[in-house]
């Protein structure tokens, strides 16, 4: 499961692949290493039929099962099962949007080894990419410390793993798309073809790009 990954590409690099786009993230630095709960840039469509870049918190509202006998909800960072119809709802042009990122991590739990964040990108030079994403706005207790609040939250979708990060977590990857054609079926394709999407990189898409490091300090901070 993905709960770490980096983007350190400028806000630039993101409106030169959005001509247009609206920005409302203000003075974004660079995020070497994003945490599940933290707020982290999104692209989203608006109702005027624009789109905008903005900041939301990682972690979409848990399905009410996992929330029993508990005062908090931290979210769900990763959506595997989108045929609930928990995350049915938010699987519409409305609610879809982009994360952008250029590494993500997971962690290698071989046997008799402490746990090591392995970073995987396009490649070394960490190429601006997207994951699938969905989004919406949400009253809830994240920390007891904030009591009750209203926020815009995020997520993405995960799939089955290709050999390279397979051979780390098994399980899952993220949905990454790389290609312009795929950001935009995403963000305005009917259901069934933006879910159509939801695939593994083929293995030479991905490589390994560092290890043992909480935060992904590798990419150039240009562009």
């Amino acid at each position: 499961m993905c709960n770490l990954y980096s983007l350190t590409k400028s806000q630039d690099a993101m409106r030169q692949l959005f001509p247009g786009i609206r920005d409302r993230t203000g003075n974004q630095p660079p995020l070497p290493g994003i945490f599940p709960d933290q707020e982290a840039p999104v692209i989203r469509n608006t109702e005027d039929g624009a789109r905008e870049l903005v900041r939301m918190r990682w972690g979409m509202p848990s399905p009410a099962f996992a929330l029993k006998n508990r005062k908090t909800d931290g979210g769900v960072t990763n959506i595997r099962n989108t045929r609930s119809p928990h995350w049915r709802r938010w699987l519409g042009v409305g609610q879809r949007c982009l994360v952008p990122f250029t590494s993500f991590s997971e962690y290698d739990t071989s046997a008799g080894q402490p746990a090591m964040p392995v970073w995987f990108a396009l490649d070394d030079t960490r190429p601006l990419a997207f994951f699938a994403g969905i989004w919406t706005r949400w009253t809830s207790v994240r920390k007891l410390k904030e009591g009750e609040t209203t926020n815009d939250l995020f997520g993405f979708l995960t799939t089955e793993a290709n050999g390279i990060v397979g051979a780390i977590h098994p399980k899952a990857m993220p949905v990454v798309l790389t290609e312009p054609e795929a950001w935009e079926t995403w963000l305005s394709a009917p259901v069934e073809e933006a879910m159509a999407l939801q695939r593994p990189l083929p293995d030479d898409a991905l490589k390994i790009v560092a290890r043992g490091e909480k935060q992904d300090k590798g990419e150039s901070q240009a562009g």
